[in-house]
């Protein structure tokens, strides 16, 4: 076994075995490259990423591969969800050198760190001959190596970083409308999402527009997100047996997913969907969030109440063998009930996507316009169809499993509180608080130390307080918002103190006053050789982007005019890059909705305010905060607290006359 196998990371201990002899990231490899002046391969991947395992098999576990490798370079392999720091490093590089990325991730570099080349896959032949000219490269002509590793890593430095805009003026709906009108372009009208294959659900583009169209009544706007929503939920890249979602598809209309099942993303669409519920009420957006949920709490849920990363795509060493059925499968599990499963869930003799006689499982009707079309009552077609795929799921469930990845990470974990709090506000379903109280506790006590900064990885055994805290700036945006949502639907001020705790730490150890932007490191880690921030939107929102809201809102919690500066801040030194293209700025853009429209400050008091509260969120009100209780705690409660329930609806420091009633509230907030 080579030197990963002490390792805690799943994906790293997938390569211990390999006869390439790996080195995780850290000082031992580096000081290696530098005293024998060799190259460094820095490998990058995750556990439930299928074609780091296509490429570990052609390639990591060939000997010759490896001979290759072992006499020419010093090999490092990073997980990137362990390590995001050195992934945006040299995913940067990547982008730069070849305009795309992904994973595996796969970059050559100086003995300094400095990149030279680097790509994504390359199968067996290729990546020989890459590491052949390479090695070449550097041994007889090292000085346009290293001067091709200043420029690129010039290049690096300077990769998404933007501007110090001190002032400007304030800002229009019209600019907003801008950004929307030419996002429209990339939206595919007719399967919803962006209107290219791959999809990825960005759960963020879609809680934006839905907003933004409810903002500005506009209809198409909000045609496409329901579109979306629906495709989403009836599509292959939804498990219709076991709940929760794929990483995305691989084609342009949701039908056939790459199997892994991540924790972001689970998260962050339960948050979606739940918000969709408040907006729409269609009942299948309550489906997903409690099937997402009851998937999330059944099989990435630790006995401590953490939450596991994600679930390989591949079991048996094949991809998607867990999730997809034949038809014979299917007649043996369910005799009488097949024919209408199969109808329901498309599943043919052919198969319906590449692999022979093969199916993945997908919607294409509403159930009452398949009731209709089969001549059924639509309550006789959900009650058949929900105990066949109760009898399908039974016998999955007798099969190997995919890979658990069993790393908690305090970034996603965040993210998944975060969807649990969303569904509670959505459907009051006590069952969801209990569970959110249960992950808040644990991520308070084993992720976050007596001076309130974070550990990014729990490992199971490691006491927390045994060694300094290494996090990113994720970690803390992701759990401030966390909180923030968490103290929303209890009115129990511990949550919101943690919160500021975190910000605060946040802004004294990543925040740069000169540059007026976060930093994705703290000033008191492992230096590499180019400290990032994270600007753009992706799956995930930028660790910028998320701060910022969760400054804005602990800025009107706690009336503090810093938290608000730094977001006002943020915002002007990243607007001028949005109307480029939104859908990379969507947080940023859903910051942007509540600064023109304002965010409405709703007060409850009183010894019913936390049912009150419940009550006032059946009405869709996004662009709010939420506070209350029977204590003065926070300064829009002070000399505001009696036993008889009071609403104080306040907005850009002016506050109507309380009101007694949800109904009077809602008049106040329409206005």
């Amino acid at each position: 076994m080579n030197r990963l196998a002490n390792s805690a990371s799943p994906y790293l201990l997938q390569h211990a075995n390999n006869p390439v002899d790996w080195y995780p990231w850290g000082a031992e490899a580096l000081q290696k490259a530098r005293d024998e002046n060799k190259l460094i391969i820095v490998s990058i991947g995750y556990s439930a990423c299928h074609w780091c395992h296509v490429m570990e098999h052609e390639s990591f576990e060939d000997d010759q591969v490896a001979a290759l490798m072992n006499e020419h370079f010093v090999c490092i392999k990073v997980d990137r969800e362990e390590r995001p720091d050195v992934d945006q490093i040299y995913m940067s590089a990547v982008q730069l050198m070849t305009n795309r990325g992904g994973w595996p991730l796969n970059c050559v570099c100086l003995p300094d760190q400095r990149p030279i080349y680097g790509g994504t896959y390359y199968q067996k032949h290729d990546w020989m001959n890459i590491l052949m000219s390479l090695a070449d490269f550097y041994s007889n002509r090292p000085d346009e190596a290293i001067e091709y590793a200043v420029r690129l890593t010039e290049g690096v430095q300077q990769f998404e970083t933007v501007d110090l805009v001190p002032h400007r003026e304030a800002y229009q709906m019209e600019e907003l409308d801008a950004i929307v009108e030419k996002w429209k372009k990339y939206l595919d009208s007719t399967e919803g999402g962006l209107g290219r294959a791959p999809k990825f659900p960005m759960p963020n583009n879609w809680q934006f527009l839905m907003r933004y169209a409810h903002e500005r009544n506009d209809e198409t706007i909000a045609g496409l997100a329901k579109l979306t929503l629906k495709k989403m939920a009836y599509g292959g890249i939804y498990d219709h047996t076991g709940g929760g979602f794929a990483r995305y598809s691989v084609d342009g209309r949701w039908h056939v997913p790459h199997f892994e099942k991540m924790l972001y993303d689970n998260g962050q669409l339960a948050a979606l969907y739940a918000e969709a519920y408040v907006w729409d009420q269609d009942p299948l957006y309550k489906q997903v969030v409690k099937e997402t949920l009851a998937f999330v709490e059944r099989e990435l849920t630790s006995p401590e109440f953490g939450f596991y990363s994600a679930l390989d795509a591949d079991s048996e060493g094949v991809e998607g063998k867990f999730y997809t059925f034949t038809k014979e499968d299917i007649e043996e599990i369910l005799e009488d009930d097949a024919e209408l499963f199969n109808i329901y869930y498309n599943v043919t003799d052919d198969g319906n996507w590449e692999e022979e006689h093969t199916n993945v499982l997908f919607r294409n009707n509403t159930d009452e316009e398949l009731a209709e079309k089969l001549g059924l009552r639509t309550d006789e077609l959900q009650t058949i169809v929900l105990s066949a795929k109760m009898n399908v799921f039974g016998a999955r469930s007798q099969r190997i499993r995919p890979g658990l990845d069993n790393k908690i990470l305090a970034s996603w974990n965040g993210l998944m509180l975060k969807g649990i709090c969303e569904a509670y506000r959505a459907f009051a379903d006590d069952a969801y608080l209990k569970l959110a109280l249960k992950s808040a506790q644990f991520i308070t006590t084993q992720l976050i130390n007596a001076d309130h900064r974070i550990h990014r990885i729990y490992k199971e055994g490691i006491a927390t307080s045994a060694e300094r805290p290494i996090a990113f700036l994720d970690d803390y945006a992701n759990l401030i918002d966390a909180f923030i949502a968490l103290y929303e639907v209890t009115f129990d001020k511990q949550w919101l103190d943690v919160a500021g705790k975190l910000a605060d730490n946040a802004i004294k150890y990543y925040y740069d006053e000169n540059e007026g932007m976060f930093y994705y490191t703290a000033v008191d880690d492992e230096q590499l050789i180019a400290r990032k921030t994270e600007i753009m939107d992706g799956v995930i929102s930028s660790s910028n982007s998320v701060m910022a809201r969760g400054l804005k809102k602990l800025g009107l919690f706690f009336e503090q005019q810093r938290y608000q500066d730094i977001s006002a801040q943020l915002l002007r030194n990243v607007m001028p890059h949005m109307v480029k293209f939104g859908s990379s700025y969507a947080n940023w853009c859903l910051l942007l909705l509540e600064e023109i429209s304002g965010i409405y400050e709703v007060a409850i008091t009183g010894n019913e305010a936390l049912q009150q509260r419940a009550e006032i969120e059946r009405h869709y009100i996004p662009n709010k905060i939420v506070l209350g209780g029977d204590q003065e705690n926070l300064p829009l409660l002070q000399d505001r607290v009696a036993d008889d329930t009071r609403f104080f609806i306040c907005k850009d420091r002016t506050c109507g006359l309380p009101v007694h009633s949800v109904e009077e509230a809602i008049k106040q907030i329409k206005l």
